[in-house]
This record gives C-alpha cells, sequence and structure tokens, in this order.
C-alpha cells in the first residue's frame, strides 16, 4: 500500500513512464515539461554543477507536443530529445540521475504546460509511491529557467527543518541586463518583474494571507499535498497559479528565499499568458508607462480584511449596518457576488473564529481578490502607471530608507526600484 493509492486511483489515463527503479533515498525529483525548446541544455548544466543534497535526485523531462503541432514543433522536439539522451549518457551519477519522456499527439483541448507539467509530476508521486515517501518533494522547473549553485541544499535545509511543510515558493529573478537578448527584451522583462513584485507585496498588505508568486518554475511541493489536492490540473497557462491556491489553505506554505531560479527573459508565445506573452505585448505595445492596479484599489480591499473578524456570527442587521462603513465600492463588490449569504453560510459552518477566517478566505480567495480588482477598475477606477504605484507602496511600506530620486533613464529607474522589492523578499 502506498500514500497516493486513492490518488492514481482517479487517475484512469496514467501509465508508468519510466521502468527504472527509484532509490530509497530518493527524495527530491525535479519535473520540467519541455516544449519547442532551443535552451535545455543550459538548465541541465545548471542542474548538473549545483550542490548535491544528502539525499538522491531526479529529474523528469516531457518533452511534448499536441495532435495538431506544427511540422517545425515536432522536429525541435525531436531534436531536443536526442540532443537530451546524448547529454544524459554522459552526465548522470549515482545520487543524480535524469529521465526524459517523450509525449506526442496530446488531445488538442488540453496539450500545453498544465498537461505536460501533470505528467511529469503524476510519474514523480507514483515513484514516491512506490517507496511510499510521503514527504518526497516534487519540484517545478521550466526547460528555459536555469538555477543557484545552492538550490537543492537549500531546498533540503528547509525541509529538514519544516518537514511539515506542504509547499514552498522559490525566490525568483529574470536576467535584466545582458547580451543574450534585444535591449527591449529585458527593459520589458524588468518592467513585467516589477508589476509582479508589486502585486504581491501590495496584496500582502491587505493582510490577505496567500500573498505568495505564483511562478511555474519556481515551487516544490509535498507529493502527500499534490495527492491530497488532487494533483496538477491540465490548464494550459495559468496551471501554476492553480495548483498553488489549492494548496495554500492546506497550511504549512513557505518561501525559500535563500537560493534563486533564474527564469529566462525571452519572448514567447507557446503559451496564451504567462512571462513570454507579457514580454511581447509590453515590447508590442510600445508604451512608457505600464499601467496596473492602483494602489488606492488595495488600500479599500484592506479595510474590509481588517474587519474580517468582525463578521464572525453577525446578524443580518449587524451586517447590513457594517456594510455601510466600507467603500461603494467594495459594497458594490460583495452584493454582486451574494456575499450576505455566504457569510451566513460560512457562520453557520464556524463554531470558531479560526474556522471562520479560513472559510472567509476560502470564499474570499486569489481568484476573488483579482476578480474584485478588475471590478473595480472597470467601473470605479483607472488603471494607472506602474512607477507611480510602485513610488507610492514603497513609501507606504517604509521601504524608502535611502533616497530614490526619479532617473529620466527609466530602464535604469526600474531597476533600482525593482532591485527594492526583490531586497525585501531575498535573503541571501
Amino acid at each position: 500500500m502506498g500514500f497516493a493509492d486513492f490518488y492514481f486511483e482517479r487517475q484512469k489515463d496514467f501509465n508508468v513512464r519510466i521502468d527504472a527503479k527509484p532509490k530509497n533515498d530518493l527524495k527530491y525529483i525535479v519535473v520540467i515539461p519541455c516544449y519547442y525548446e532551443f535552451e535545455i541544455i543550459a538548465s541541465l548544466e545548471s542542474i548538473w554543477n549545483s550542490h548535491r543534497p544528502q539525499s538522491s535526485i531526479e529529474i523528469i523531462l516531457v518533452i511534448n507536443s499536441s495532435e495538431d503541432s506544427e511540422e517545425k514543433v515536432l522536429s525541435q522536439n525531436t531534436k531536443t530529445y536526442n540532443e537530451v539522451k546524448n547529454w544524459i549518457e554522459h552526465h548522470e551519477d549515482s545520487s543524480l540521475r535524469f529521465f526524459v519522456i517523450k509525449e506526442i499527439n496530446l488531445p488538442r483541448k488540453f496539450a500545453g504546460a498544465g498537461l505536460a507539467r501533470k505528467i511529469g509530476m503524476d510519474q514523480a508521486v507514483f515513484r514516491f509511491n512506490t517507496l511510499n515517501q510521503d514527504k518526497g518533494i516534487v519540484i517545478s522547473l521550466d526547460a528555459d529557467a536555469t538555477i543557484k549553485e545552492n538550490y537543492f541544499t537549500e531546498l533540503e535545509k528547509h525541509f529538514n527543518l519544516f518537514p511539515k511543510t506542504n509547499i514552498a515558493t522559490i525566490y525568483f529573478e529574470h536576467p535584466t541586463e545582458g547580451l543574450q537578448y534585444d535591449r527591449k527584451v529585458y527593459q520589458a522583462i524588468t518592467i513585467y518583474e516589477l508589476y509582479l513584485r508589486y502585486y504581491k507585496q501590495a496584496v500582502k498588505y491587505t493582510s490577505f494571507p496567500y500573498s505568495m508568486h505564483t511562478v511555474g518554475s519556481c515551487f516544490a511541493i509535498s507529493a502527500m499535498a499534490y495527492a491530497k489536492q488532487g494533483g496538477m490540473n491540465k490548464k494550459q497557462a495559468g496551471e501554476d497559479f492553480y495548483l498553488l491556491h489549492k494548496v495554500f489553505p492546506l497550511g504549512n506554505f513557505y518561501e525559500i528565499n535563500t537560493t534563486c531560479v533564474y527564469p529566462s527573459s525571452r519572448i514567447s508565445d507557446r503559451v496564451p499568458f504567462g512571462t513570454g506573452p507579457m514580454v511581447k505585448a509590453i515590447i508590442n505595445s510600445g508604451e512608457e508607462d505600464f499601467l496596473t492596479y492602483g494602489l488606492d484599489s488595495f488600500l479599500e480591499l484592506k479595510r474590509l480584511f481588517a474587519l474580517s473578524n468582525d463578521l464572525f456570527q453577525i446578524s443580518l442587521e449587524e451586517y447590513n449596518k457594517l456594510l455601510k462603513t466600507l467603500p461603494e465600492c467594495i459594497t458594490e463588490f460583495l452584493n454582486k457576488n451574494n456575499f450576505d449569504k455566504a457569510i451566513q453560510e460560512i457562520n453557520e459552518n464556524s463554531s470558531k473564529i479560526e474556522t471562520f477566517t479560513k472559510r472567509f478566505f476560502d470564499w474570499f480567495n486569489a481568484f476573488r481578490v483579482l476578480k474584485y480588482l478588475n471590478f473595480a477598475h472597470e467601473n470605479y477606477y483607472q488603471k494607472r502607471p506602474l512607477l507611480i504605484e510602485v513610488e507610492k507602496l514603497i513609501e507606504l511600506l517604509a521601504l524608502k530608507n535611502i533616497n530614490i530620486k526619479p532617473n529620466k533613464n527609466l530602464y535604469v529607474y526600474r531597476q533600482v526600484l525593482l532591485e527594492v522589492f526583490r531586497k525585501l523578499e531575498r535573503q541571501f
């Protein structure tokens, strides 16, 4: 009997794709989806050159294509497969093993990052299941990402210190300068990463409990938590966001900020949305000012969350009174989403404030936060230039312990502001 038998009983399409038996001390399995990829060897080399933890590691590459993929994709995938197989022959030792799976003709409806990641992660959990290793760690990485040398040893330190961890996000930095790409690409990725960090810190300021980055190449999940929450979804993009926010409510989630993943800064249209498409869109827009959700909309949300405890066992009359103290934008959003009925149901199923709070944020989850922000900016606010909102947030968080003066060179100034947020999050 394995800890994840219940999970695989429901996975009717699952097939074992790796014949080699896992080593008894296997603790970490890295899953890397690979589609129309030209830079996979650089990723593998960074893994090979990393410091080894005490336990064994496996790397599972899932080279995938759809039933309607173009010939150029199929050709490149075949080339990548052969290159990887050749590389593996010269780069394997007793503690670090590489496996490559080639998945072709995936259903058009589901083919994409989500399904490819699910195929690899299911294989990983199955291998842990054969060992009944419920504390095995499944790590998500991308084919165009590289890692800092202390990546595995820092993950090992974390999971040794916090063995009950269900999921952890891993600190990242996109390359924002260099010679590999055009200068416009580095300008665009600086804007995008600045937006990601602004959004995370602004949501965190509202006291939302699950303010975490959700980057597909930057998280590690316990095999048990993965199985318990139903595994990876098949979404063609945003699969990371959905999985992480499905696991966060379990508790025991952390940020590992003592190492670093370096996701690629390149343009890409392989997925409908995400880093690559955003870089492309920012370049094509030609806008100097990238627009984002205004900080005022987050401050209004903070007012609601500050009153969340007052909603515990609240009467309808008291609820209506409290509603009148909130901004009109929040009130209208709650009414449109039948919050009165939701809060009644939450209270009926909550005898303790701790249970109520968890159920409250199960309802007002990350998806609803985003839904609120979109509603607010469609009806009450206009999106604002990113730099202006970032400056406001830095001042609000009292991060401006040095005088950051605007620079006529916007590229340089954005990098300065980005470094403020990076410094806030990292610990190395």
